[in-house]
């Protein structure tokens, strides 16, 4: 900690309230990783003359809307309802303006700011929003032309100290976040809208659009959470690792094991798992149709994340498999009877083979028919699904808004 003669004067001449309003589930989770620390980052970086309330709330629906604009709005809506100074929006939804990849974005007349949360990448999320967060207030506070920017350059420069005791990497005041491996690969560009775009003031882009969408895609598939869906896999265990199990007591498979070369090994491997996300896709209806999306983009997003997010817990499940037959062979199949029946010396590499072969074929002969144990874990690690139940919750609060409303409409037309 810094000695008190460091310390800004803590008597705050003026008091700000600043709103945050995360989306459920990851977005949620970030922030409240990091509110507790926010109040104290933003009286040291952002304006030490005020006293920093922060409130929270979660709200579904910026979570299922398909455009900036419309997230921004409806941010809007809750600041004056809220009565905060600013508030920052964070979505898990991916944005797009005009062709590119909003990472964030803010308008200073409006005291409103959001940031994509996949967009910040994989890891370390809570670092890199609190990074976000705090440069977006200081557009909307100071404000974000050139001269502002540079002011608060010189600002950031006195206090690079204390930004460094706080972890904050960022160095720039005209940069969303600090220089870390990932932002060296994909970097962002600040874009500063006219003045008389109502909408927003100042926006991040990704420099480049293939990474962006790298990175982009890397971050959804992390809001996923693809190790959520292993628990939904123990029917499948148990109905693959049986079916195996009964084919390693035929020395067909040995022969086959040994006959194979490491090529057939992982077209076979590769097949399996494909087969496997394939059909999950398929049985469950994950695949995401153009009419729930705001566009062709959106949709080979949500599909990919989709496929990726599966692919993840597949290779999982079928690395977990291998290791329990390789266990299974190692103790159960006779190392002699297996040398005899093959006509050669047997090590552990042919015991390895065996177990990748074998939890192949169980892959293909018996996960494949088999069901989850709950299909709900499974749909709730895709992006459409989550935002369809986000969307039927809103519809429901607004229908039973509207209804209150007209409950009441009736009751002072009575009492006239």
């Amino acid at each position: 900690m810094s000695d008190s003669s460091d310390c800004p004067d803590s008597r705050s001449s003026t008091s700000l309230r600043l709103g945050l309003i995360p989306a459920p589930e990851l977005p949620e989770k970030i922030i409240l990783r990091c509110v507790d620390e926010l109040g104290e980052l933003l009286h040291w970086h952002v304006d030490e003359g005020a006293d920093w309330q922060i409130d929270i709330v979660v709200d579904p629906l910026v979570g299922g809307e398909g455009s900036a604009s419309e997230v921004m709005e409806r941010a809007a809506a809750i600041r004056e309802r809220e009565q905060w100074d600013y508030v920052v929006c964070i979505t898990d939804l991916p944005l797009f303006r005009d062709g590119y990849i909003a990472v964030a974005e803010a308008s200073d007349q409006r005291g409103v700011a959001v940031i994509s949360q996949p967009t910040l990448g994989i890891s370390p999320l809570r670092k890199r929003m609190r990074e976000a967060i705090l440069h977006l207030v200081s557009e909307m506070h100071w404000g974000g032309s050139h001269e502002e920017r540079a002011q608060q350059q010189q600002r950031m420069d006195e206090r690079k100290p204390q930004r460094q005791q706080h972890g904050l990497r960022n160095r720039d005041a005209h940069s969303l976040l600090g220089l870390r491996f990932a932002e060296l690969l994909v970097s962002f560009r600040r874009v500063t809208c006219p003045q008389d775009n109502a909408d927003v003031d100042v926006r991040f882009l990704f420099t480049s659009t293939w990474r962006g969408y790298i990175r982009l895609l890397g971050g959804m598939v992390r809001a996923n959470r693809p190790w959520s869906m292993m628990p939904a896999f123990r029917h499948i265990f148990a109905v693959a690792f049986g079916t195996g199990a009964y084919g390693l007591i035929f020395t067909t498979l040995w022969i086959l094991s040994s006959e194979y070369s490491i090529a057939r090994f992982v077209v076979l491997m590769l097949a399996a798992i494909g087969s496997m996300v394939a059909w999950l896709i398929i049985d469950h209806g994950l695949w995401e149709p153009q009419q729930y999306t705001h566009g062709k983009a959106v949709t080979r997003l949500y599909n990919a994340a989709t496929v990726v997010t599966l692919g993840i817990g597949v290779c999982v499940y079928f690395i977990v498999l291998y290791l329990l037959f390789l266990t299974a062979v190692v103790v159960f199949v006779p190392t002699g009877f297996m040398a005899e029946t093959l006509h050669q010396p047997v090590g552990l590499s042919n015991f390895m083979l065996l177990a990748w072969l074998a939890t192949s074929v169980a892959t293909f002969a018996g996960a494949l028919g088999a069901g989850l144990e709950s299909e709900e874990v499974v749909r709730n690690a895709t992006y459409g699904y989550r935002q369809r139940q986000r969307n039927n919750k809103v519809e429901k609060l607004q229908e039973r808004q509207e209804k209150k409303e007209q409950q009441e409409q009736q009751e002072s037309q009575k009492k006239e």
